[in-house]
């Protein structure tokens, strides 16, 4: 256990690679202490966590824990606090995506989509609701602009993350007025890692944004830094980083 902290504390989930490590990085770099939350990216979160050691020691802090069991994510939560005595962000970001047909659709496909990316968030903010009263913190949800418009094949994805934006207005209201809760919902800013998309394709994607460009990790890391700590009067709204699709 690290000793407490004069430097606000955010928890990351799924910050091991991609654009959790991007937002546990700026945050850090902004004077956040951060807990970089990972599942299979260990070694990752490892190397992220030591680079951002030897830039300012003792302010990142690994812990391991599979979103699917909802005790686990209650101890992430339990030491998430513990590792500093304070905790004044939560940023659900960890997220499971892949495609799920009608004609193929499963419960296990169910309970694993819903687990990362509306279960996990909700018991996660549950669990560490009163320090983050105490802190008058917020908790910031990353949820995708398909929540709203659909994408076919992925009927599950998309209701978790709707799921989650719907937690997001709810939340605000049940903790306000010590605790604000957004949502940023990406547009192209990486492409699915397990997902071969043909260019031309990507190219069509890209096309439907009125900024004719993909985003980059570092745009939705600097709107979670503005949610988290210059908007000090936004609560329960989501926030489109999507470059006008």
């Amino acid at each position: 256990m690290n000793h407490e902290s004069g430097h606000p504390v955010a928890l990351i989930t799924g910050a091991g690679v991609r654009l959790g490590a991007a937002t546990a990085s700026l945050l850090h770099s902004s004077g956040y202490n951060v807990v970089i939350h990972c599942n299979r990216s260990r070694q990752s979160a490892e190397s992220l966590a030591q680079t951002l050691n030897t830039a300012r020691p003792n302010s990142a802090a690994v812990l391991q824990a599979d979103l699917v069991d909802d005790e686990q994510v209650l101890e992430l939560g339990r030491q998430a606090i513990a590792n500093w005595q304070r905790l004044d962000v939560l940023i659900n970001n960890a997220s499971a995506f892949y495609p799920t047909p009608l004609d193929s659709i499963t419960a296990d496909d169910w309970h694993m989509l819903f687990a990362s990316n509306a279960r996990a968030p909700l018991f996660l903010a549950s669990a560490v609701a009163r320090e983050l009263k105490q802190q008058r913190g917020c908790v910031i949800n990353i949820s995708d602009l398909y929540a709203r418009r659909g994408l076919s094949n992925h009927s599950i994805y998309t209701m978790a993350k709707a799921a989650l934006e719907s937690m997001t207005r709810s939340l605000a209201r049940e903790l306000a007025p010590d605790v604000r809760v957004n949502a940023i919902a990406p547009g192209a800013i990486l492409w699915p890692p397990d997902e071969n998309l043909a260019e031309d394709k990507k190219e069509a994607i890209i096309d439907k944004s009125a900024l004719k460009r993909m985003g980059d990790p570092a745009d939705i890391a600097h709107a979670v830094l503005f949610l988290a700590r210059d908007a000090s009067y936004v609560t329960g709204q989501v926030l489109h980083v999507d470059g006008g699709r």
